[in-house]
């Protein structure tokens, strides 16, 4: 978005490209609409061929698909920058920049380290009303609201979780993040982590392959206890498809 890549098509290339699984790279290319592109790719190369493979493709039908791609030019070797085609804009990302973030407060394009998530928050909260302002007085910034839930009493304030998402994305078939979150929970469960009773939680997969490898591994167990059940298969809270909140939070 800094860039300007709204209505581009973004290629990515170089050696970093090389280190990236396929499912790594699905997932950047499938987050475009967050940083605006028309259409995010990564190109052929021996990952890829890798990953046919190891997902059960006929072996010569493979042999006859690279070589195609080698006769046309499309197969590449991101350690070779002689391969790189002539590109109209090039911007280069240091992977070591990189850095755990969130999104918001209100769009998904508004990248905020999750170092200064804490700040951000705080200072957006007395900002002018906008994408990054509620505009609430200081003297409210620490107000906290009593109610009942199932019996119990509870209280919020100003951003407190009421929501709670695994959500059904690209990302969400990635078995590097999904099983992540499954070894998150665990470690929750067995630190005696519990979420609480009013928050909405949900886990909806991008297929059941997914549900498939969280069961096989052992981890579903705990992220059911936490209350992220599967609720379907599509998109889902993202899109506001979450269902109504509790009467008693909203």
């Amino acid at each position: 978005r800094q860039v300007g890549v709204v209505g581009k098509f973004v290629e990515f290339f170089g050696p970093g490209v090389a280190q990236l699984s396929i499912a790594d790279r699905a997932t950047i290319a499938n987050m475009c609409p967050e940083y605006g592109a028309t259409a995010a790719f990564f190109p052929v190369d021996e990952v890829s061929i890798r990953y046919l493979i190891q997902t059960g493709r006929d072996e010569e039908k493979v042999k006859h698909i690279k070589k195609y791609l080698e006769a046309v030019g499309m197969f590449r070797d991101f350690n070779r920058s002689s391969q790189d085609p002539d590109f109209t804009q090039v911007v280069e990302l240091d992977l070591h920049t990189v850095v755990p973030c969130c999104s918001g407060p209100k769009r998904p394009q508004d990248k905020v380290a999750v170092s200064d998530m804490k700040t951000d928050f705080e200072t957006c909260l007395g900002a002018k009303q906008g994408f990054k302002g509620f505009q609430i007085a200081p003297k409210h910034h620490s107000d906290r609201v009593k109610f009942v839930y199932e019996g119990s009493d509870f209280e919020i304030t100003h951003g407190s979780v009421v929501i709670a998402a695994i959500t059904s994305c690209t990302n969400t078939s990635n078995p590097s993040v999904m099983l992540g979150a499954g070894l998150l929970a665990k470690k929750a469960v067995n630190a005696g982590l519990t979420v609480k009773p009013y928050i909405k939680t949900s886990l909806s997969p991008g297929s059941g392959v997914v549900t498939y490898y969280l069961r096989e591994s052992g981890v579903m167990p705990y992220l059911s206890q936490l209350g992220f059940e599967v609720v379907g298969y599509g998109c889902m809270t993202c899109i506001g498809n979450s269902g109504p909140l509790p009467e008693p939070v909203v």
